[in-house]
């Protein structure tokens, strides 16, 4: 069963739709997931207030090796903190989510992803393929990017990390491309 983190904000529907998870803030529906799903819209502090309940619970399940994805905010959480305001990520990795400087802001729209890395999400998708975006905050470039996207600054557009992915973009709204990002994430991890 794959657990879909309700934040009580995101397009959890077309989510579940592609990947048939549960969309849930149930501790026990999350501790008995064979892989999590953290959706992102909305705003660093509001999601990990939300997330207090069952946030230790969440950090057992990565460390332990669960597959897990964030999406966007799902992807920032997995970071000590954020420039967007207070609040402690879940700190799977270290740093800190800088705010966009360059550009229009927020990001918004179709942008490429450059892939340098092999990655069992990218499975069958080619280089520079456009995803859409939709943030005002980035990871930097770090040990754990698989791609990476030019705004301004070039950034991380996804991560990984044993057990961990991480995608700046919205596979849900990026059309066949985006549904392979879920499907892989469903069928091959």
């Amino acid at each position: 069963m794959i657990a879909i983190i309700d934040t009580g904000t995101g397009n959890l529907f077309n989510i579940q739709k592609v990947s048939g998870g549960e969309i849930t803030d149930d501790i026990a529906t999350i501790e008995n997931a064979d892989k999590i799903i953290f959706p992102g819209v909305g705003s660093f502090p509001f999601v990990i207030d939300k997330i207090k309940p069952f946030r230790n619970t969440l950090v057992k399940k990565i460390r332990d090796g669960t597959p897990y994805l964030g999406i966007c905010l799902g992807l920032e959480v997995l970071f000590e903190s954020s420039e967007e305001g207070k609040g402690s990520g879940l700190s799977i990795f270290n740093g800190s989510i800088k705010k966009l400087t360059e550009g229009r802001i927020p990001h918004i729209g179709w942008d490429t992803v450059n892939i340098l890395k092999n990655s069992k999400l990218f499975s069958g998708i080619k280089n520079n393929t456009y995803f859409y975006f939709l943030h005002s905050y980035y990871s930097p470039v770090n040990p754990y990017t698989v791609s990476t996207t030019e705004y301004g600054n070039v950034i991380s557009s996804s991560i990984e990390y044993k057990n961990v992915f991480g995608v700046q973009f919205h596979p849900e709204k990026s059309g066949k491309d985006g549904i392979k990002i879920l499907k892989n994430f469903r069928d091959g991890i």
